[in-house]
C-alpha cells in the first residue's frame, strides 16, 4: 500500500490514490516534488500545503511550471493519461495529498 492510498482512499477513489501514489514514486518521493516546486518558482504554493494553514490552489498551467511540461508528458505516458487530465488531477488532488502527507506541518523524514 501506497503512501496515499490509505490516506486518500476514501476521498478520491482508490484509482485516484493509486495515480497519486505512483506520480509521486516516479518523482522519486514528496522530498524531490517539494524541490522542483521551489527550483521552479512554487516553493511557497508547496509550503502552503505542508503548513497547517490553508492550502494555495495551483492551475494545471501552474503543474506544468511547478514540473516541466515535458515531464509531465512523460509521467502521463508512463502512467496511460492524457497529459492535459494528469496536469488537471494534480492541480485538484495534490495540493491536498500534500497537505495529508504532513500533518504536523513538517515533511515526513
Amino acid at each position: 500500500m501506497g503512501l496515499f492510498d490509505g490516506i486518500l482512499g476514501g476521498v478520491i477513489g482508490v484509482e485516484g490514490a493509486t495515480l497519486l501514489n505512483k506520480f509521486i514514486e516516479n518523482q522519486g518521493g514528496l522530498q524531490n516534488i517539494v524541490s522542483q516546486f521551489e527550483k521552479n518558482g512554487f516553493g511557497e504554493t508547496m509550503k502552503s500545503w505542508i503548513s497547517l494553514g490553508p492550502n494555495s490552489p495551483i492551475t494545471t498551467d501552474q503543474i506544468r511550471q511547478a514540473l516541466g511540461s515535458e515531464k509531465v508528458k512523460e509521467l502521463a505516458t508512463k502512467l496511460g493519461l492524457p497529459a492535459d487530465k494528469l496536469a488537471e488531477f494534480l492541480a485538484q488532488h495534490l495540493p491536498e495529498a500534500v497537505d495529508t502527507a504532513t500533518p504536523d506541518g513538517k515533511l515526513p523524514s
